[in-house]
């Protein structure tokens, strides 16, 4: 199925004209650094500038950067005024991003923070509340990355996960891998907290079996 998932994918690229030289470039600059080709996929992309034109957003966190392709994508979307803050742990994906966010004329609406998300995230505590959140980075982790959403974000907000089917692994309840624990651990906890509505969707396409979750923060708990 994975051809007919693809070929579907590349279809709906090129028919709603998702994709551009900007974006492109970044994808093209993250291979010539060696990054891993885990970001998102372009229509992925654009759902997430989607979301973030639907809430207004005009502060946008960000758990993990990798070359900077998703930021883009958030970064376009914003309020005038408006800011996406993003965290990578890794100094050469750090770099690329940079670059890439420079080359796509979005650098200004972004402050990447480098070093370890569970580092940089206290630093945020206390400042300005965020619309939307996007948790991509390690996901054995990812508990913790929802414990700082739900302090960080405003009631209203919006808690994005990625990554949360794993070609189905997630719903094998004795699996020992730590990725497939963290996000069971993440999606548990989002569905016993009060404070969250939460639903997840299964996704398929170039990127193969997986999915989103979402949480809306609720303005009483």
């Amino acid at each position: 199925m994975q051809a007919e998932w693809s070929g579907l994918d590349r279809y709906y690229t090129a028919a709603l004209q998702v994709e551009d030289s900007a974006l492109n470039g970044a994808l093209a600059a993250n291979a010539a650094a060696g990054l891993p080709a885990q970001d998102v996929s372009p229509l992925q992309g654009r759902f997430l500038h989607i979301l973030a034109r639907l809430m207004q957003a005009r502060r946008v966190l960000e758990i993990g950067t990798l070359g900077g392709y998703s930021t883009i994508w958030l970064a376009r979307a914003l309020s005038p005024g408006g800011l996406v803050v993003t965290l990578e742990a890794n100094p050469a994906h750090a770099d690329t991003a940079r670059a890439n966010l420079a080359a796509a004329g979005v650098a200004d609406r972004v402050e990447l923070r480098e070093g370890p998300a569970l580092d940089s995230l206290p630093l945020l505590a206390g400042g300005e509340p965020f619309d939307l959140i996007f948790i991509d980075a390690d996901k054995p982790n990812n508990p913790a990355y929802l414990e700082w959403a739900l302090k960080l974000a405003r009631p209203g907000g919006a808690i994005v996960g990625d990554n949360v089917a794993r070609g189905g692994a997630v719903a094998n309840v004795v699996s020992q891998d730590p990725s497939v624990c963290g996000v069971r651990r993440f999606l548990e906890d989002m569905g016993a907290e009060p404070r969250l509505t939460a639903t997840a969707l299964q996704t398929v396409g170039v990127k193969g079996w997986d999915g989103f979750s979402i949480a809306i923060v609720n303005e009483t708990a």
